[in-house]
């Protein structure tokens, strides 16, 4: 299991908001992101970690989730102890335990799932844990289901300190440590789609007898245009559309079904499928890529939990949902089939079809600009052969990669410390530069006489104290150290793990090694020096960082086009729905979304100004759009995608809008890395022979103003002159 450097991010936050005083933890989380996996690895680490911990991940009563979520760490956690509520009534709890309970089977009126007798034999199960020394965490799944009166009465009995409730829209809990995963990162890192599109190409006024019919025609229409697709860039998936009927609507049910008959799509053949209350049809296998089931009818029961990457376009036929629901319906459908983007609008969006007004005002207000109107509009043939010069990054690096930490690692110590292939010279240099070799395990403690609590360590004197080594009881310790070093730098306990034993374990072969240790000595020497070993590895991957960068070439070219055809995304409430008519593409509209107030205001000048003949609006993210490469503050490369291109006579020019001036002069602009973007556009214009510049709105005049030179700050000064000059 790789886990991406977001989520590491997050287990990293875990283990230290278990350090706090503070009992409730909330991660927040979106749909998608991977949520289990970053807590069933936690839960490995923290168990390895710390003796006498029992976690209990509290699941809602709907879908089996707490199966689900034990079949998935069963999957990522090898040879992890994981229970149901089952096993508990049979053997009860016990150390290294992860426990996954339906809450709903112990606490909801009527539920024979635990008889009054076997209820109270799971609360003496709780005790006898309780007086065996067994510490309780408690994880509470889709908290937003589970905050009520009896879920709290069932968390008090294990007199746990520590709560992780988990949701994509937690409700507010009291002086929580809040461990918030923003939805950028995990739409960067390729897990979720980036945009929800909502009822593509339809018409302003719909106008139908037959709405189901209407719905399920456009929907799967774009699953036969996904799977063409998928094939052309040679995948084989096959796109999912997921049917959603209201509750006791079985008329609409026999409707929908018949439907998909006409299509040559029914149970018997298997591309139809079914998930509700008392219907289960063609569920085998519906999750795998490739699966034949083209639909899947759903009521409610599918919302929470259920994990099927392909699902790709939602038909709603349902009204007068709760909201946070909807929500997590719409997740079924975020997530990417193979947790990566194809640098492809059409693959890389997930989509709605609905006639229910509510859902989607609701949809729009949760996810923002991730939910949009949208239609597909084409490039007009006058602008397809504008060709440009666009820059990429050359240098993919991953300082996770463990081969490269590894040999980065080793070249530290050889550079730093002087080490080289003989074992025995290598220990008497690390020992002269402070490691510690000794088969105890040693630790400091301070004595003398102090008439405050405010003293400093170095007025005391310092006393060293020795403990045997117990490999069962420093086994754990080594884990977490190791554990720390790892998160130190984002790397996974046993690539870490790996590369510890790889360098100083006489059992590991490397070319590279540094010390010839047993097993035993690696556990001393790693517990007497884990800040000296976190410090040298954090360094490495710095000092392999810089050498890359040096390494090799900056950026590599590529030949930029304007993209043939774009899904456009739009405000369909908004008052003004005006073509642009001197933008490249057709049926462009002043509504389009998501736009800057900046960017907005430039469109509507670029409409009406006679030098601009024609103008386009860069992405800002993907292969398709024109970028140009920069450094960010640590050297990091990172790719900067000019808001605006445009034709001016026979000169094309590039732009890019910034937050404005106030009326007082000072800056609205966010960006902290406006001057070096600027920079890097004046370089590339002056390179490839093109005229551009920023363009920031002063609010004093309201007007729009443009800097090509010298960037500055001040609005006043003469770096600043009014685009009106520029292009009247």
């Amino acid at each position: 299991m790789k886990l991406k450097d977001f989520q590491l991010d997050a287990v990293k936050s875990l283990f230290e908001s278990m350090d706090e005083p503070n009992r409730d933890i909330i991660l927040k989380s979106p749909t998608g992101s991977g949520k289990t996996i970053i807590l069933t690895y936690f839960m490995h680490q923290y168990i390895q970690s710390y003796s006498k911990t029992v976690f209990v991940w509290l699941t809602p009563g709907k879908g089996n989730l707490e199966e689900q979520s034990k079949e998935k760490m069963d999957k990522y956690i090898h040879a992890s102890q994981t229970k149901l509520l089952s096993d508990v009534m049979t053997s009860g709890f016990e150390e290294n335990d992860s426990v996954f309970i339906n809450w709903e089977k112990l606490t909801k009126k009527g539920n024979n799932a635990l008889k009054d007798s076997e209820r109270t034999n799971f609360l003496e199960h709780i005790q006898h844990a309780l007086n065996d020394g067994l510490r309780f965490v408690i994880i509470v799944d889709e908290s937003h289901q589970n905050n009520t009166v009896k879920a709290d009465e069932l968390i008090q009995y294990f007199h746990t300190n520590k709560i992780i409730r988990c949701s994509a829209t937690p409700k507010g809990i009291k002086n929580a440590v809040v461990i918030e995963i923003p939805e950028e990162e995990v739409i960067a890192a390729g897990l979720i789609k980036k945009v929800l599109v909502i009822n593509e190409n339809f018409p302003q006024t719909v106008e139908t007898e037959n709405q189901t019919s209407f719905l399920l025609e456009r929907a799967y229409a774009k699953q036969r245009e996904l799977r063409a697709e998928f094939a052309k860039i040679g995948k084989d998936i096959n796109p999912l559309m997921i049917v959603q009927i209201p509750d006791k609507s079985q008329l609409l049910q026999d409707e929908v079904e018949r439907w998909f008959e006409s299509q040559g799509i029914n149970y018997e053949n298997q591309l139809l499928a079914v998930w509700l209350d008392n219907k289960h049809e063609n569920l085998e296998y519906i999750t795998n890529p490739n699966a034949k089931q083209v639909a899947l009818i759903i009521k409610q029961a599918v919302a929470t939990g259920w994990d099927c990457p392909r699902a790709q376009i939602l038909v709603k036929l349902r009204e007068n949902m709760d909201e946070t629901f909807e929500i997590q319906t719409i997740g079924r459908i975020r997530r990417m089939p193979e947790a990566k983007h194809y640098e492809n609008m059409l693959l890389d969006s997930c989509y709605l079809y609905t006639l229910d007004g509510k859902f989607t005002a609701g949809v729009k207000m949760s996810l923002g600009k991730n939910a949009l109107d949208a239609y597909t509009v084409f490039l007009k043939n006058e602008y397809k052969g504008i060709a440009l010069t666009g820059e990429r990054r050359t240098m993919v690096i991953s300082t996770r990669n463990p081969k490269r930490a590894l040999l980065a690692v080793a070249k530290y110590f050889e550079n730093e410390y002087g080490t080289g292939s003989n074992k025995f010279e290598n220990k008497t240099r690390l020992q002269a530069k402070g490691f510690v070799f000794n088969e105890e395990i040693v630790n400091q403690t301070y004595s003398g006489e102090t008439s405050t609590l405010d003293f400093k360590s170095t007025d005391m004197n310092a006393i060293a104290v020795t403990e045997k080594l117990n490999t069962h009881k420093h086994g754990r310790d080594y884990h977490n150290r190791i554990g720390k070093i790892g998160l130190e730098i984002g790397m996974e306990y046993s690539y870490m793990n790996t590369i510890i034993r790889k360098l100083f374990d006489a059992n590991f072969s490397y070319s590279r090694k540094i010390l010839a240790l047993s097993p035993r000595e690696v556990y001393s020497f790693v517990l007497n020096n884990d800040v000296r070993l976190k410090n040298a590895v954090r360094e490495a991957m710095a000092a392999e960082i810089a050498q890359l960068q040096l390494d090799l070439p900056a950026v590599s070219e590529f030949v930029f086009h304007i993209p043939q055809s774009e899904i456009f995304t739009y405000d369909s409430s908004a008052k003004t729905q005006v073509e642009m008519k001197r933008n490249v593409y057709q049926n462009y509209l002043s509504s389009a979304e998501p736009r800057s107030s900046a960017e907005r205001k430039f469109e509507k000048y670029c409409e009406h100004c006679n030098s601009v003949a024609w103008w386009y609006k860069n992405g800002d993210k993907g292969n398709e759009y024109l970028s140009i490469v920069y450094r960010d503050n640590s050297g990091k490369q990172k790719l900067f995608y000019p808001d605006y291109i445009l034709g001016v006579g026979d000169e094309i020019w590039i732009i890019e809008t910034k937050g404005g001036f106030d009326r007082n002069g000072n800056s609205q602009d966010i960006d902290i890395f406006s001057p070096k973007k600027f920079d890097v556009l004046k370089a590339y214009l002056d390179k490839n022979h093109l005229n551009g510049g920023f363009v920031r709105n002063d609010n004093k005049s309201d007007e729009l103003c443009i800097c090509t030179n010298i960037y500055s700050d001040d609005i006043n000064g003469n770096d600043w002159i009014l685009l009106s000059k520029l292009l009247p």
